[in-house]
């Protein structure tokens, strides 16, 4: 005898539908909410002078000649070049600085290495403001840098404390056979790094890499303190301040240098958006 409480078989089959409309409903909605503000940029950009000052939304002429004349804004093309020397150099500073620190954390056996973590730990809490008055004036008064970037470069040569535990969480999930196996075979602890745990680490590494390109791509705050006596040395995110300022009534040419500054990330992360999903995905799995 069948139940008296069982739903219809119409029902039973609307369900599933329904939770597949109100899914794509929900990421329909998100992708605009994140996608719209690009478009309004781009928009924006290709207008004219009057229209980008009116309400209107869609060109009335599509001025592509604005990108050009950003980029002869006197300082732009210096800006661009200190904002590539910054995340390129200190990206690869990073992760060649962090990968040792990570693997002797992860797979070396000492006296202190978890005090050592600790402190790795307690660093990432520490906000960098804390520490911004004295490291200025170790770099202005002793080192005599200020007005550069180098202030900025020259720490990640030492290794930054996210990427150190990032990389390390995910040195865990490599299996020690493989790392003794190599040793068997006569490697020894460099080579071991270099020809056996870096090849396995590479969706950690690009995680970590893609990181740091965009914290140093994106970084205000630093070029802010160390940089903003020299417009020789500064980056585009903060000659952008420099640039709206100049161009404050010209919104058309502020979306174009905007969507500039922007592009360089978004196409990064485009391409390398895989490599970097696994990495996240795979680090933190072991403690």
């Amino acid at each position: 005898m069948a139940p008296t409480n069982a739903r219809p078989p119409a029902m039973r089959r609307a369900r599933p539908a329904l939770h597949w409309i109100a899914v794509h409903t929900t990421a329909v909605a998100a992708a605009l909410f994140f996608v719209l503000p690009f478009v309004f940029v781009l928009l924006t950009s290709v207008m004219s002078d009057a229209q980008a000052m009116s309400g209107e939304l869609w060109p009335h002429e599509w001025h592509w000649s604005n990108y050009t004349e950003v980029f002869h804004t006197p300082g732009f093309l210096t800006w661009w070049r200190n904002s590539l020397l910054y995340a390129g150099l200190g990206t690869l500073l990073t992760v060649c600085s962090s990968v040792p620190v990570a693997y002797a954390l992860a797979k070396f056996r000492f006296r202190g290495r978890r005090p050592a973590m600790m402190l790795v730990v307690a660093t990432m809490m520490l906000p960098p403001q804390v520490i911004v008055i004295p490291m200025y004036l170790v770099w202005a008064q002793q080192l005599h840098l200020s007005g550069s970037l180098w202030p900025l470069i020259v720490p990640l040569a030492f290794g930054d404390a996210y990427a150190i535990f990032l990389l390390r969480q995910f040195l865990l999930t490599i299996p020690r056979e493989y790392l003794e196996s190599a040793k068997v075979d006569g490697c020894g602890e460099l080579r071991t790094l270099l020809r056996i745990v870096v090849p396995m680490a590479k969706p950690g590494i690009a995680a970590v890499a893609l990181f740091q390109f965009f914290f140093c791509w994106n970084d205000y705050f630093g070029p802010q303190i160390y940089a903003a006596q020299n417009p020789g040395a500064w980056t585009l995110s903060y000659g952008l301040e420099s640039f709206k300022s100049a161009h404050g009534v010209n919104w058309n040419l502020t979306m174009a240098a905007t969507l500039l500054v922007m592009a360089p990330v978004v196409l990064v992360f485009f391409f390398a958006q895989k490599t970097f999903v696994e990495g996240v995905t795979l680090t933190g799995v072991k403690g």
